[in-house]
């Protein structure tokens, strides 16, 4: 079996407006983008890729969890690029995390070790 069995390999996300998500995350964690066509545009964050696809939003789906090294500026920087805070910073066994939702109102998470 390969290594990455049973491992997150994509993230799929349909969005109202592939240009205002681009503009989001490029702002709020200075991903990059490959464009598909305009229905489609594959996400990159350095290690991990995933496709905003336009259709219609379904907010409710599963947890995505990024990771940040500085809790607090990634916070700034969510709230800049027009994120909405949902839960401000708390800790749990381990680390500390917010919620915010993105401009398409999927809720997202970022996490840092205590």
């Amino acid at each position: 079996m390969a290594d990455n069995h049973h491992r997150i390999d994509y993230v799929e996300l349909n969005v109202a407006s592939i240009p205002a998500a681009k503009e989001f995350f490029g702002r709020a964690f200075a991903w990059t983008f490959m464009d598909y066509g305009p229905d489609y545009c594959e996400f990159r964050d350095g290690r991990l890729t995933g496709g905003f696809a336009h259709g219609p939003v379904q907010p409710g789906g599963p947890l995505v969890i990024l990771y940040s090294d500085d809790l607090g500026t990634t916070l700034d920087t969510v709230v800049a690029a027009g994120g909405r805070i949902s839960k401000p910073i708390f800790g749990f066994p381990g680390g500390r995390r917010f919620h915010f939702l993105d401009v398409d109102g999927y809720e997202w998470a970022v996490w840092t070790h205590e």
